[in-house]
């Protein structure tokens, strides 16, 4: 399928210059429609026109020429990409003509078509004179165009020559951006039989369809695009960079205004900080100082703002930097908008650019790596946008949500782009390859240390290691889990271990002589405290055992104490009370508590726990006050004590002694 090529050209020029008729000898459209110009003769709001040919369709915005509606022709500007310059033939070059030029250079905008207008009133001489003054101006705007065309709209001199250079930008034309970030600031808002409430604005990227849900920003309300329209014509879909009117469904009339905007859901948030990539008019007086107040215009939105330079106290007349914008009130932007910076008084266009990050905050000026990190932003594209915000953001990783409002891309195509540059999805965040790598490499490195400073415990649990690296658990996890994978860590139940460390080599005599006495004393084990008393050997012997299974914690959850049993005479309890209780099948033939302890000959403060640990292991389960017997149970597992939950509180406070390893990593 032929996919029909569009373009958003501007019309551009002086007051006066002829702008709104040749518009309308070139589409036979009446852009002046309100009442006001009509009587006056003026162009006060954009207004918008069809020129259609074979190549494509040209949507023309015909921009005020007056400098009283200099921010009503920014409104209409900032979507274009194109322009068309008109310029009296007899009048030649005006103050508002260097504006809207210098508009168009700050904004972006690249090329263009030249239109000498009222040409049938000037001499051939004015007319070579004016048609050089005219180029020269253009190309020291940036803007590249062909020859320039004398004009006439009463006798159609240029016409057709115009039409068809029009048309021909579309040649070299790309399709508007669809990102599936679609984003639509409102400049109209009027209601309509059989339609409700409508909105009009050029689609600034992404698209939209019948049957979407948007969201109005700022504000938050959410509403139905019930139809769109493009020029008069019902589509089921607008693509990035036409002029739409789009119905809503689900908002009043007096609920959504100019200044506003639509996009999808969750896709923009309010700030009052934007970082930009800015430049300086190249027309104007005097540097541009840090602290500056003016006005931010973008889209259809007109804030005030305070200009903040981050590496410089001023910004010379056409010099480029990164800063950033303090605004009065809340706005919400996607990223890589264009805006214009104006003055009140006098007034003045001073300085335009691009966003960068619209959701920012206060930054430290004078600091080499915002800079940088901006100027990489403002020089990429929305992966190397990416790439810097997942270097800052380090290990701790950026939200998925936030990445995206960053690149001003959808965050389904966001994930794919940072699946495909090696990034890690973790939870609701991304943790890039670099510093997912360097993660890899600080925790081997605090495991050797671990093992080092504790070489009877079998291993860290995930939240000791956690701590060590001083990073979220579901980032340790994920790095756990991959080292796994790759054969340079163990995982044993829920401890983990370098590949290379063997517990076992560590045993001592102290391990055996312990080990030796809770056999010996079966199921009527000593103390904690009396079996390690203060030597920290035999502290640490137990835990190793612990680790093990060689002895297992049995907790009275009741009484909120532990006894340790050697597995061996959890092992001869089980086979005991299966010979005691033969039938102990269902709850009328289960036995209590105290009858399992006389057929062990144990008193209450050894039977409970280890019953506790026997329903914990599947061996017994209660029935009210009753146990039966269900299976073999194999004391091991849940309730056997492995892991943090065996290590005495003075393991604790020995963990806390160790140093972190957050300076390895770099996070």
């Amino acid at each position: 399928m032929t996919v029909l090529k569009t373009l958003l050209v501007g019309v551009i020029g002086h007051v006066d210059h002829g702008k709104t008729a040749l518009v309308r000898a070139l589409t036979g459209v009446e852009t002046d429609r309100l009442k006001e110009e009509q009587t006056r003769g003026v162009s006060i709001v954009p207004g918008f026109a069809l020129l259609s040919g074979e190549a494509g369709e040209i949507d023309l915005v015909d921009l005020p020429g007056h400098e009283r509606f200099v921010r009503a022709m920014v409104s209409g500007a900032t979507g274009m990409r194109a322009v068309l310059l008109a310029v009296d033939a007899n009048e030649g070059i005006k103050p508002q003509t260097v504006e809207h030029l210098e508009i168009a250079r700050l904004i972006g905008v690249r090329r263009g078509v030249l239109a000498l207008t009222k040409a049938d009133l000037a001499s051939p001489e004015t007319i070579q004179a004016r048609s050089a003054e005219i180029a020269a101006a253009a190309a020291r705007a940036g803007i590249e165009a062909g020859p320039v065309i004398a004009t006439s709209t009463l006798s159609g001199l240029g016409i057709p020559a115009l039409s068809s250079a029009l048309l021909g930008l579309l040649t070299e034309s790309h399709p508007g951006t669809d990102d599936g970030f679609p984003y639509l600031p409102v400049d109209r808002v009027f209601t309509r039989a059989g339609f409700g409430t409508v909105v009009t604005g050029t689609l600034r990227r992404g698209r939209l369809a019948v049957g979407d849900t948007v969201e109005i920003v700022p504000g938050g309300r959410s509403a139905v695009v019930r139809g769109l329209q493009i020029h008069g014509r019902s589509v089921e879909a607008a693509e990035p960079g036409r002029r739409t009117a789009v119905a809503l469904r689900g908002v009043g009339l007096d609920e959504i205004a100019r200044g506003q905007a639509l996009s999808l859901p969750d896709l923009l948030v309010t700030s009052r900080w934007l970082d930009v990539a800015l430049t300086a008019a190249a027309s104007a007086e005097a540097p541009l100082p840090s602290g500056l107040a003016c006005r931010l215009l973008f889209g259809t939105t007109e804030v005030e703002a305070r200009l903040r330079l981050l590496d410089r106290p001023s910004l010379e007349p056409g010099q480029t930097a990164q800063a950033q914008l303090h605004l009065a009130e809340d706005v919400a932007v996607p990223a890589r908008e264009p805006f214009v910076l104006r003055l009140d008084s006098p007034a003045a266009t001073v300085a335009g650019g691009r966003i960068l990050d619209p959701a920012s905050r206060r930054r430290r000026r004078h600091d080499p790596r915002v800079t940088a990190d901006l100027a990489a932003i403002a020089a990429g594209r929305p992966a190397e946008a990416l790439t810097v915000r997942l270097g800052q953001a380090g290990a701790l990783g950026a939200p998925l949500a936030e990445l995206a409002r960053l690149a001003g891309t959808a965050p389904e195509r966001v994930r794919r782009l940072l699946t495909a540059a090696g990034a890690r999805e973790i939870a609701d965040r991304f943790v890039g390859a670099p510093a997912f790598a360097a993660v890899r490499t600080g925790t081997l490195g605090a495991m050797a240390q671990f093992h080092r400073e504790r070489p009877m415990d079998h291993g860290a649990s995930l939240d000791q290691v956690a701590r060590l690296l001083a990073l979220p658990e579901a980032v340790t996890g994920s790095v756990l889990r991959d080292l796994v994978a790759t054969g340079e860590m163990t995982q044993v139940g829920t401890l983990w271990r370098r590949t290379d460390f063997d517990p076992a080599r560590n045993e001592t005599e102290t391990v055996r002589r312990l080990e030796q006495s809770f056999r010996k004393a079966g199921l009527n084990p000593p103390d904690e405290a009396e079996a390690i008393g203060r030597d920290i050997r035999r502290r640490d012997a137990l835990n190793y055992l612990i680790g093990s299974g060689t002895i297992i914690r049995a907790v009275d959850r009741v009484q909120r104490r532990a006894v340790l049993f050697h597995r061996e005479a959890v092992a001869s309890a089980r086979s005991r009370l299966r010979d005691a209780f033969p039938e102990a099948t269902d709850a009328e033939s289960g036995f209590l508590a105290r009858e399992a302890g006389a057929a062990l000959g144990i008193s209450r403060k050894f039977s409970i726990p280890l019953l506790e640990h026997l329903d914990a292991t599947g061996f017994t389960r209660r029935a009210g006050d009753r146990r039966i017997i269900i299976g073999q149970g194999t004391g091991q597992g849940a309730g056997s004590g492995a892991g943090p939950a065996a290590e005495p509180e003075t393991g604790d406070a020995r963990q806390k002694s160790l140093p972190s390893q957050s300076s390895r990593l770099g996070s």
